[in-house]
């Protein structure tokens, strides 16, 4: 059986995912946070509290996985859980106080990555592989962009 690599765009958008978690993953490593970690607090920054589900679900991990990473996270006052005030057994994941400084530094490495990844690419060019990438996740019925919590469904899409 053979297969062409090369004309695989599964195999383009999956090489190029996985190298860009490696970089952004080595660059934080020097600061003490995890690739995961970042995950947790981007995904808290951009929609808000979470329950643990729900954030495991976005970062595509199983939440006993996810389970581990808060426990050191929350003991590092980088997340915290607050009660759901409509069904008490429900927790929510939210940023903790100590991890303003420490989004600071993703936020850094972040934009690295993003200038060394996009290195001899136009902004023009820059806007077509983000809509190109939005497009295949639109064609395997994904979102091509999560809702936020402060935006209505309309305003999502």
């Amino acid at each position: 059986m053979t297969y062409d690599f090369q004309a695989s765009t599964g195999y383009w958008v999956s090489l190029a995912a996985h190298h860009y978690q490696q970089h952004v993953d080595s660059e934080l490593r020097p600061f003490g946070i995890t690739f995961r970690q970042f995950q947790v607090i981007a995904w808290l920054k951009y929609e808000g509290p979470l329950t643990q589900s729900d954030l495991a679900r976005r970062m595509t991990i199983e939440p006993p996985t996810l389970a581990g990473i808060m426990t050191r996270m929350e003991s590092m006052q980088w997340i915290v859980r607050t009660n759901c005030d409509i069904d008490r057994r429900k927790k929510f994941l939210d940023v903790g106080p100590a991890a303003e400084p420490v989004w600071e530094k993703i936020v850094a490495v972040l934009n690295k990555v993003r200038e060394q990844a996009t290195a001899g690419m136009s902004a023009k060019d820059i806007d077509k592989l983000h809509g190109l990438l939005s497009q295949v996740l639109v064609n395997l019925g994904e979102p091509a962009q999560p809702a936020r919590h402060d935006q209505t469904p309309a305003e999502s899409s």
